[in-house]
């Protein structure tokens, strides 16, 4: 920790012109309610991006986000190069991310974006310009 602290002194010195530890404990206080400020709830966020960070899941996501309604495992599965089980099983991961939902009808199962995804997709696209 001596060592941040003093990394820390030299960038206030470097942006005031000079430092003593009384700035130096006001900054880490500063940061420190930044910290203490963030969700401490994070895990979701975290199940979400990661279950995004593979194409497959991306790619299907998109997918239904773009879809008007549900989709069915036997619509997705002839659009990627892989079997219908990874398919099924990158759409059990978005589920447990809270990133789609699963309807069963008989024998088969239909899937649709969550609020979540949406504002995720819709995010990502505003960044890009995407937006509508």
């Amino acid at each position: 920790m001596a060592d941040a602290s003093t990394r820390l002194r030299h960038l206030i010195e470097d942006e005031v012109g000079s430092c003593c530890s009384t700035d130096v404990d006001a900054r880490l206080d500063e940061l420190t309610a930044l910290k203490d400020g963030l969700p401490s709830e994070y895990d979701r966020d975290l199940g979400a991006m990661k279950a995004l960070g593979n194409d497959t899941r991306y790619l299907i996501t998109r997918l239904l986000a773009a879809a008007d309604g549900e989709l069915c495992v036997c619509e997705l599965t002839p659009l990627f190069d892989v079997s219908e089980s990874a398919i099924s099983h990158a759409l059990s991961d978005l589920t447990d991310a809270g990133l789609v939902t699963r309807r069963k009808d008989g024998t088969w199962r239909y899937y649709r974006t969550t609020p979540l995804a949406e504002r995720l997709v819709g995010a990502l696209d505003a960044e890009r310009g995407d937006s509508e």
